[in-house]
């Protein structure tokens, strides 16, 4: 028999937590948790100041799980959060500058420690990119994938606030910038070195130079992925990022109306020029299903990036749903998939990362 979502957590509940006298379970440290006939897959995120002492938890936890009946496969990430109020991490501002001229450079160069790095791009905005990366980051960390999420859009940073984590970065020499992490997902953006309500004015070179330095100065660690959320358009990050990192390809979200589609060919275009592979296409807010009659209606349209991504032979990765569930977990700052694995949102997310690894594209 298989196990269940009830039983995987009845067998935590018995693992004592690191950080104090109760268990896992009731200290509300278990993220992402996942059951698939009898493979089970879960992250424990533990306060940053035990978090050097709870790989005994880690083990605890899968030997807990990997007694029940049915369990073939367990895999459990352990990620460490702030235990500050609000996520902050308690450490002094880095004394380094962000948002300089950049630095020649000899060609695209790898990130240190990332396997692959992937743009999320969009021709305008307004389509959800920052939605659909932060909840593939999670997604991709809940199948046990090692997982950072650059948010290079300077102009208008989201991921903070999507994902519930702010703070000042640290720098222990003014060079090095460690990132903070957030549901399993290494995470660096401009908005955590400003006030939410601040605003960037810089110049192109300023945005080239900021872009620089999370790619080469951000300790990212160990990765399998690094997702890099971009601005729309096609301006400076976009071919700074080309210009500079060892992509792996791009996905291009759009939803399914014209005018979006019009803006994404011009990403499209933006991509075939820079030698640039596109991994395949996204249509977000592809239909929107009536909460109290159950009515689907195509508010946008529907199937014109599938449409579009036949035409040009790319992968279709799969359409998410207009859906109030995952705007108000963004805004509440946990992605759908972290806020609510089992429900039928944050499968279309987990699907669009599992066709993404069974690909061999992470």
């Amino acid at each position: 028999m298989s196990p269940t979502r009830d039983t995987v957590l009845q067998a935590l509940s018995t693992v004592r937590d690191a950080a104090g006298s109760s268990d896992v379970v009731a200290a509300d440290r278990v993220r992402a948790l996942n059951v698939e006939g009898g493979t089970v897959r879960f992250i424990l995120e533990m306060p940053a100041d035990v978090a050097a002492q709870a790989e005994p938890v880690r083990k605890a936890a899968e030997e807990a799980v990997k007694a029940l009946d049915g369990v073939e496969t367990v895999s459990v990430l352990l990620t460490a959060h702030s235990a500050q109020p609000g996520g902050a991490v308690k450490t002094p501002p880095p004394s380094l500058k962000v948002g300089r001229h950049p630095t020649p450079q000899a060609g695209p160069q790898p990130v240190a420690g990332v396997k692959r790095i992937i743009a999320i791009a969009s021709g305008k905005g307004g389509v959800g990119k920052s939605t659909v990366s932060s909840n593939l980051a999670v997604a991709l960390a809940a199948e046990g994938k090692r997982v950072g999420l650059l948010d290079a859009d300077v102009y208008g940073p989201s991921q903070p606030r999507m994902l519930g984590v702010s703070g000042r970065p640290a720098s222990p020499d003014g060079k090095i910038i460690l990132p903070l992490r957030a549901h399993g997902v290494t995470v660096m953006s401009i908005g955590f070195m400003l006030k939410e309500e601040e605003a960037v004015v810089w110049r192109g070179p300023m945005l080239m130079g900021a872009l620089q330095q999370f790619l080469g100065q951000v300790q990212w660690g160990e990765l399998d992925v690094l997702l890099v959320d971009l601005p729309p358009g096609t301006g400076d990050v976009q071919l700074t990022l080309a210009q500079k990192a060892d992509l792996t390809g791009a996905i291009v979200v759009s939803t399914p109306q014209d005018i979006a589609l019009l803006d994404a060919r011009k990403a499209l275009d933006m991509f075939d020029k820079t030698k640039t592979p596109v991994l395949g296409m996204i249509e977000n807010m592809s239909t929107f299903r009536c909460p109290k009659c159950g009515e689907e209606t195509h508010i946008f349209g529907h199937g014109g990036a599938r449409a579009e991504a036949t035409k040009l032979d790319l992968p279709f990765l799969g359409e998410i749903p207009l859906n109030m569930e995952i705007r108000t977990a963004g805004d509440g700052g946990a992605p759908i998939v972290a806020a609510r694995p089992d429900s039928a949102e944050a499968g279309v997310f987990r699907s669009i990362a599992r066709r993404l690894i069974d690909g061999g594209l992470i």
